[in-house]
């Protein structure tokens, strides 16, 4: 694998846990001005912004679409590989943002 790739892979790594930590905790101090209980709503938040997190993480549905199709109908085998694995890198990123927040809140997170 080229180096671009694995610094690409690294972005999306931390793309997603950013997004699932950031969010779910600027939604709970949201929730805290409006007197809800911040951290039942930072689980929910939490459950909410997965697959959000990594959409924004491998850079919009369209890109992973365009690549997996080309892999498929035209041949391109390493394009829809790596694409594959910066799913799957998205995806590591979330549930590891859902450990810290589980860890955070001492809740499981459903």
């Amino acid at each position: 694998m080229e180096e671009r790739f694995i610094a690409t892979m690294i972005q999306c790594f931390f793309i997603a846990l950013g997004v699932m930590i950031g969010g779910s905790m600027i939604g709970s101090i949201g929730a805290f001005v409006t007197g809800e209980p911040p951290f039942t709503y930072m689980n929910r938040i939490a459950k909410s912004l997965h697959i959000w997190a990594i959409v924004a993480a491998i850079g919009g549905t369209f890109d992973a679409i365009s690549n997996l199709e080309r892999g498929i109908f035209l041949g391109s085998t390493m394009d829809m590989v790596k694409q594959i694995i910066l799913i799957i890198t998205a995806m590591g990123g979330a549930q590891t943002a859902l450990l810290i927040i589980e860890w955070l809140i001492q809740e499981e997170i459903e």
